[in-house]
């Protein structure tokens, strides 16, 4: 097989349905060899099962494509440290890190539990963290050798933790850090020839489905219906060398539709030079917020500003 990433060694996690599904086989698509990465565990997070990951690492072989399982969970450091080294030991090398592994367990605020939040942000956040610090690892070791390095993460963040979601606090906290993350592991990871960049996906998937009433996961998707597949070109485009220059980024994908995602930046402000006593700030903050762009609603448009 051949493409813009043929023979490059790619870690996917989440990668037995869904998205993570979409990224392996475009990947293996456009000739890479991947690590299909996948603990087999239910939506909520609960249960474990090595069948879907199998079939996906099936469904890449019947392609002409090269690929091995893995079914560490990524929320373990040490699991995800054995993830890293399964790539490099079976393949020679990890150049791509695809973080895509999660679970839900919504709930209003009111009425989560900790252990609802601690699920999901270990899960999302730690999850994300533990293979990109192995990862990085590898590569700085490279680096320092003197070897070449073609490093690339991308990371998968979402509206709701880049916009909001009521309902979602835990899940939305853990994919505005997994952004944060993002660009501060850019700044960081560059001097190694490492860009690290985030996608915040939108489509029907066994996480999603009961978001959207009556449009079930089935082999009938297509374009158009938010295919899970949808999602994976630019995964692919953001790990091929013609992205060297991209990093620190997260990107909005829905269908055909592909934006940039532009995070906090100061708005107007104000500067007394000296300390503020707290009476004289209800004269000064109504007006600064009033001035500022609203937040963004859920689907990333900013009202008055955005069409």
């Amino acid at each position: 097989m051949s493409g813009i990433v043929e023979g490059l060694v790619v870690v996917v996690t989440g990668a037995a349905r869904g998205i993570g599904r979409g990224h392996a086989l475009e990947f293996a698509r456009q000739g890479a060899r991947v690590v299909v990465n996948d603990l087999g565990a239910g939506v909520d997070g609960a249960g474990a099962s090595a069948g879907p990951a199998h079939e996906v690492a099936e469904e890449i072989r019947a392609l002409g494509g090269e690929a091995i399982v893995n079914g560490e969970d990524v929320s373990d450091f040490d699991g995800a440290g054995r993830l890293v080294r399964a790539a490099v030991e079976h393949f020679g090398d990890l150049n791509v890190l695809v973080n895509n592994a999660g679970i839900l367990r919504d709930r209003m605020l009111v009425n989560m539990t900790a252990d609802e939040w601690d699920a999901v942000v270990r899960v999302h956040l730690r999850g994300t963290f533990a293979p990109l610090r192995h990862a990085a690892a590898h590569w700085r070791e490279r680096s320092k050798a003197g070897a070449p390095v073609h490093g690339r993460v991308i990371n998968t963040t979402s509206s709701s933790g880049i916009y909001g979601n009521p309902g979602q606090a835990n899940y939305g906290a853990a994919k505005a850090g997994i952004a944060a993350l993002t660009v501060i592991a850019a700044q960081e990871l560059g001097r190694y020839g490492v860009t690290v960049n985030a996608l915040a996906p939108t489509a029907l998937t066994r996480m999603t489905e009961n978001l959207a009433p009556g449009r079930g996961v089935g082999a009938t998707q297509s374009f158009g219906d938010l295919h899970p597949e949808d999602i994976a070109p630019l995964a692919v485009w953001l790990a091929s060398a013609e992205a060297a220059g991209v990093t620190g980024r997260v990107f909005n994908v829905r269908g055909g539709s592909i934006s940039v995602a532009e995070g906090w930046h100061a708005g107007p402000g104000v500067d007394k030079g000296s300390r503020w006593e707290p009476a004289e700030l209800g004269a000064v903050i109504p007006d600064l917020v009033a001035r500022a762009a609203p937040n963004a609603l859920q689907n990333g448009r900013v009202p008055g500003r955005d069409a």
